[in-house]
């Protein structure tokens, strides 16, 4: 027994252990996340917890039928060098996780019984009738976690939700009942694994995703409208108290939250302050995806006033860890606008269009947000992100030549992937070049990809 008590201490120390802080750390919204060993980063729906100088990254990793595989855990210290830990929750763990869905895990940290508390939505993989909330525990962050069984709160139903543990040490679930019209508050047991009693609820407003944070006495709790994979606009809700009375919804930030939905607000804190994180998920079925397909969208939340949010939006960030401070943007990344050679027009998206599937065209160069574009280099190829969307220019289909050109999630693969060389823009996927078509010089004509000819419809610069 002392051999195993040495051996768990050492294990704690090691997941405990403050490494050196790393510097500023730029990401790119709208990408996957990868590890140090280049391994895909699958934690869609997640949440962070702290230990130590380390954060702890945990989500959703999802067969391609959408049931549950893992719960897995990547740790990190600058928020963008990703660590694989483990599997922390897996389909064989207990008999009832066979062939289920669990979603939008969260881990929240006992200090009165020194466990780990993991809560889940769980449903029972072909439906969602069951709307329960699963519970397990460890001893430690990143370990095997032990499964306590599921159930629906004080008889309830339970859909997307989180956990927040409040400054007084008490614990919180939220999660959305009565099929997302409303949201309920509930404190947690002193173990963390129970319902206690029912703190409030939020009836009638058709929400779900919650995620919610504490700010200066202020609860903030963001939400998404329920529109199943397709993105919406955020709102929040405020109050000073969980049990209310709450203010809200509040609309706020981009018509889609960047193409994303929120799971997890997390505050950075550091030496000069503290920030807060905002963390979506650009869901892959809502551009003919899997679940595993989908990127991140991680974005500054300012606060405009003691009791307003602003979510303001760019296609990358800056997070430095140890000061607690986030940037928009990075400071080695230029925007450009692409200009073809037949017309003099730019680049743009047909009526401003900010979500999946919007037809790239060229318009009248006009320095508008709708045609400012980050170069991103993914290997050998470039992505072009647009600004006012987060999305990339990519070919919709897997034709050689013929298909339209249009903004869709990054993560399509070599039809969001191109070659720039000289003043040609060629698709990874086809090989044909990016052109206008029929090398119309009209306002608003679509941009296609077409066999390389070196026309002048075909031929582009950056400015």
């Amino acid at each position: 027994m002392k051999g195993l008590r040495l051996a768990a201490a050492c294990a704690f120390a090691a997941a405990t252990a403050a490494p050196a802080w790393a510097g500023p750390a730029t990401i790119n919204n709208g990408s996957q996340f990868t590890t140090t060993t280049g391994g895909q980063i699958d934690a869609h729906g997640g949440g962070v917890i702290k230990v130590g100088n380390y954060y702890y990254f945990l989500g959703e990793n999802r067969n391609p039928d959408y049931s549950f595989r893992a719960v897995s855990m990547y740790r990190s210290t600058d928020l963008k060098t990703w660590e694989f830990r483990n599997d922390i929750l897996k389909s064989s763990s207990a008999d009832e996780l066979n062939f289920v869905n669990i979603e939008r895990p969260k881990v929240i940290y006992n200090a009165k019984t020194k466990k780990y508390v993991l809560w889940a939505h769980k449903e029972n993989g072909k439906d969602y009738v069951e709307a329960r909330v699963a519970v397990a525990t460890s001893d430690t962050v990143d370990g095997d976690y032990t499964y306590l069984g599921s159930f629906n709160p004080l008889g309830y139903e339970s859909r997307d939700m989180t956990v927040f543990q409040d400054t007084d040490g008490s614990a919180y679930l939220i999660s959305s009942a009565a099929v997302n019209y409303d949201l309920n508050i509930y404190k947690l047991s002193d173990d963390y694994t129970k319902i206690d009693s029912l703190v409030a609820v939020l009836k009638g407003f058709h929400r779900e995703a919650p995620a919610i944070v504490k700010r200066a006495g202020t609860y903030f709790l963001l939400t998404s409208g329920a529109s199943g994979w397709n993105p919406n606009q955020a709102a929040y809700f405020t109050a000073t108290s969980l049990a209310g009375p709450w203010s809200g919804p509040t609309r706020f930030g981009h018509p889609y939250t960047y193409n994303s939905q929120s799971t997890f607000i997390l505050p950075v804190q550091g030496s000069m302050g503290t920030s807060y994180l905002y963390m979506g998920d650009r869901w892959g079925p809502a551009s003919g995806q899997i679940v595993n397909d989908s990127t991140y969208v991680w974005l500054p939340l300012r606060f405009p006033t003691a009791t307003s949010i602003d979510l303001p939006t760019a296609s990358q960030i800056t997070i430095d860890a140890a000061r607690g401070t986030i940037a928009l943007g990075s400071p080695a990344t230029t925007l450009v606008r692409a200009k073809v050679a037949h017309s003099g027009m730019c680049l743009n998206i047909n009526g401003y269009n900010q979500t999946f599937g919007g037809k790239a065209i060229q318009w009248t160069c006009n320095r508008d947000g709708n045609e400012q574009l980050e170069r991103r280099q993914v290997g050998d190829y470039t992505q072009l992100v647009f600004q006012h969307s987060g999305l990339c220019l990519a070919q919709d289909s897997d034709k050689q030549y013929g298909a339209l050109a249009t903004q869709t999630s990054c993560s399509v693969g070599a039809r969001s992937q191109w070659t720039i060389s000289g003043d040609t823009i060629v698709n990874r996927q086809s090989g044909s070049c990016l052109a206008i078509g029929g090398a119309s010089k009209d306002p608003a004509k679509e941009a296609i990809v077409w066999p390389c000819t070196g026309d002048a419809e075909q031929k582009w610069t950056f400015e």
